[in-house]
């Protein structure tokens, strides 16, 4: 009867968890919709703007552009964005290793400094030799998510874009996840700045930009903004792609809680069966014995 009360509570448990995990994933799908819509309108645009970036930065000079400077990559900056809350499988630990094999690989020789914003990422690396610590930039991002919009964006993008033309960091790098649909997100590595030329393989550009007011104007005002766009679309790619890895995980976890509560609930009928097969026997047994 002991292992009949065991298996119960067993079975008990993992309906309340099966419970649990299935409002999780109704609350991640709600939530993923408003975030799906939002990028998916987002990505046309700032794809266009930073097209035309590109093209524009390829007729220009480096003494034109400060956010296109050449020169090597020494101080490279990280901006790994991940979230504040787990349960979403390997969405925040692929963008952490992402980060740690950029800085082991690809950036072995040069002086790595990681930005975290998002709780999980902000714990993998503020202990570390590279995060980042007495410089102008923010430090704990981790409130951005509650009220994301272009507006909270925007001030972060233009302390990452004066560290660069102030010349503290080389080279900057949006590590995040990329939303393609609920069940897929691609890890990304992709240049924020410098501003790369579009490279058109030893073709000239048959684009012909007229400047109105002013190429100067046009400059200060459609870059900064191109940058600003482009780190906005990075985070609401980050959150489309953790509602999506969250609902993915929720569901599975669902399903292995209900094979789980079924190999339960037949073990359960089983022992109980056992138990009354063994009580109906010792008291056969018993009225034999007591008519002998």
């Amino acid at each position: 009867m002991a292992n009949l009360k065991e298996v119960r509570n067993r079975i008990v448990s993992v309906g309340s968890t099966m419970q649990i995990t299935s409002a999780m994933k109704m609350v991640s799908a709600a939530k993923l919709k408003r975030a799906q819509d939002a990028i998916t309108q987002m990505r046309p645009y700032a794809n266009k703007l930073q097209e035309i970036l590109q093209n524009v930065s390829s007729s220009l000079d480096s003494s034109e552009n400060v956010y296109a400077r050449n020169t090597s990559s020494k101080n490279v900056l990280l901006i790994c964005i991940s979230s504040n809350r787990g349960l979403a499988g390997g969405f925040n630990s692929n963008v952490i290793k992402k980060t740690w094999s950029l800085i082991k690989n690809d950036y072995a020789v040069n002086n790595v400094f990681v930005m975290s914003i998002g709780k999980k990422a902000n714990d993998a690396f503020k202990r570390t030799e590279y995060n980042i610590h007495g410089t102008d930039l923010p430090h704990e991002l981790n409130d951005i998510f509650d009220q994301l919009n272009y507006n909270t964006v925007a001030p972060i993008a233009e302390k990452v874009m004066e560290s660069f033309v102030n010349k503290q960091f080389d080279k900057v790098i949006l590590v995040y996840n990329q939303f393609k649909n609920a069940a897929i997100q691609i890890v990304q590595d992709e240049n924020f700045l410098p501003v790369a030329a579009t490279q058109n393989e030893g073709k000239t550009s048959s684009t012909d930009y007229a400047f109105e007011p002013s190429k100067e104007f046009i400059i200060g005002d459609l870059i900064p903004r191109s940058l600003k766009t482009q780190f906005y679309k990075a985070l609401l790619d980050s959150v489309a792609s953790e509602h999506g890895a969250r609902m993915t995980a929720m569901h599975k976890a669902t399903d292995n809680a209900k094979d789980m509560l079924r190999d339960l609930k037949i073990s359960y009928n089983k022992a109980r069966q056992t138990a009354i097969t063994t009580e109906i026997l010792e008291i056969v047994a018993g009225a034999e014995a007591l008519n002998g």
